[in-house]
């Protein structure tokens, strides 16, 4: 049985093209997300980030890998719909979390969140890989937006550092330069989008955000989480996140102590 939230045409679409909305997904959680998004921007992890230089308007915060010390959140990833519909649009049997992702973008914030596929960053690769990136206030033009079909691209494209906008790792010719999607004329798929709505996308998935030039914060939150197939990789340097200390070695299925299954058929 396919979840309720979720249409036998949502699974095919998520498996054709890497992405689709989920509406409502979070719905039931709001109260507790924006409590736990709260108490994450009153006491950044480590991995808490400002991400505007000298100058530019606004505020972009986000901070990940919270949900061990911020309990909404995990009341949230372990009691809410999500590692189901997750199962679902994989076709997984087995669900593990990742990470969580907290993004907050005040009013007038014109910085976008660049181009880029989370895949290249994290030290995770398999077919059953799944973000969702929901927001917490009602989204127009601050909304996601993914290209279709990039989860295919046989080159995964360069990650670089949002800040400094330098390459990630230091081998840059192994990897795609980043397209403008814009002016290349690719699929991009964008929603305007309720509180608690979803977009789920592939780890491979070409994503950004324009900046929030509204009068009314944008604040979203993002779960990863991977499926049956999924298997640490080598990266040439210091993933993000990087998890200190896992001792996981190539080929193996991520360590369950530290990424606990939160959803098993």
């Amino acid at each position: 049985m396919v979840h309720p939230l979720l249409t036998p045409a949502d699974i095919e679409t998520y498996q054709r093209d890497g992405v689709v909305l989920v509406r409502g997904l979070f719905a039931d959680y709001l109260p507790q997300l924006a409590d736990g998004i709260e108490a994450n921007m009153r006491d950044p992890g480590p991995y808490g980030a400002e991400n505007l230089k000298a100058g530019e308007a606004g505020r972009f915060f986000d901070d990940y890998c919270n949900w061990q010390r911020i309990d909404e959140f995990e009341q949230v990833i372990r009691h809410s719909p999500v590692a189901a519909v997750a199962a679902d649009l994989m076709g997984a049997q087995q669900v593990q979390l990742f990470h969580d992702h907290v993004l907050v973008k005040e009013p007038g914030t014109s910085k976008p969140t660049p181009w880029h596929q989370d895949s290249p960053y994290y030290f995770v690769e398999g077919e059953q890989t799944i973000s969702f990136w929901s927001p917490l206030d009602p989204v127009r033009e601050a909304t996601l937006r993914c290209v279709a079909g990039s989860h295919k691209w046989p080159r995964a494209v360069l990650p670089t550092r949002w800040l400094s906008e330098e390459s990630f790792y230091p081998d840059e010719d192994t990897y795609m330069p980043v397209p403008d999607p814009d002016a290349e004329g690719m699929d991009i798929r964008e929603w305007h989008m309720e509180p608690g709505d979803a977009v789920a996308f592939d780890f491979r998935i070409l994503h950004g955000a324009r900046g929030n030039l509204t009068q009314n914060r944008r604040r979203a939150f993002s779960l990863r989480l991977v499926g049956d197939d999924a298997r640490y990789v080598e990266r040439p340097g210091r993933t993000s996140p990087p998890f200190p200390g896992h001792d996981m070695q190539a080929g193996q299925k991520l360590r369950e102590d530290w990424f606990p299954v939160v959803f098993e058929r």
